[in-house]
């Protein structure tokens, strides 16, 4: 399966999503490690190696005021300009993380890997700057700076009382994460979607495209163009 590229920003689990309208020309990734370097008597200095920092991700482009022959979306589906500001801006003030989808020009491996560019993580907005174009029409150009986010919460301490000394003797912690919203079980197709974004934004995982597939019966041939309309069962999230 060849997968268009394109990129996807959804929040509270894709109770609210959409697809940018026009592909930036570039993606930047930024990673660094956060090794620190001390200086050891009698070596001299040595480096700790730790765990990469966050992720941050920073593209440019324009939110159209019309269906330009550019546009990655389908006429039906492009919002107005202001529309998409509104959301970003929006979600930037809940103080919770969007998930972000890149699919780019996936081909298909033997051993059913996908190859190609692959980005499904949640994010923080850092930074959505935007304008309207010199040019006029009510086209917006924008930068957008996103970063990695990492859940976490506070643990629930269980104490096991030991049941001859009546002394706590271990620790059970329990995660407390929020439960997430309940997933759908049911997705309407839209004109140019593809069955990755759809399993990478419903369900997480973009890989289980395949599980998609084979519920509704599509054929590999049928998935180069899904049919604007159809509704898809949708398998479960922890399945």
């Amino acid at each position: 399966m060849n997968v268009p590229y394109g990129i996807y920003v959804g929040w509270n689990n894709a109770e609210s999503w959409f697809r940018l309208p026009v592909n930036p020309e570039t993606l930047e990734v930024k990673q660094s490690g956060a090794g620190r370097s001390y200086d050891m008597i009698g070596l001299g200095e040595i480096n700790a190696i730790q765990a990469p920092r966050l992720r941050e991700i920073s593209f440019s482009s324009v939110l159209p005021s019309r269906a330009y022959p550019y546009v990655s979306v389908a006429s039906a589906d492009l919002q107005p300009a202001s529309w998409y500001v509104e959301r970003l801006t929006e979600w930037m003030h809940t103080k919770r993380p969007v998930r972000l989808v890149v699919t780019g020009s996936h081909t298909e491996l033997a051993d059913g890997r996908l190859a190609g560019i692959q980005l499904n993580l949640p994010v923080s907005i850092e930074r959505f700057d935007w304008k309207e174009a010199a040019r006029g029409g009510g086209d917006i150009e924008y930068e957008l700076a996103l970063k990695a986010y990492m859940f976490y919460a506070a643990k629930k301490v269980h104490i096991v009382t030991d049941a001859q000394s009546g002394e706590p003797v271990a620790e059970e912690a329990v995660s407390t994460r929020a439960n997430e919203r309940i997933p759908p079980s049911s997705y309407t197709l839209k004109e140019g979607d593809n069955l990755w974004a759809i399993a990478a934004l419903l369900l997480g995982d973009g890989s289980r495209y395949r599980e998609i597939q084979q519920l509704n019966g599509i054929s590999d041939a049928e998935l180069r163009r899904l049919p604007a309309g159809r509704e898809l069962r949708l398998p479960e999230v922890g399945v």
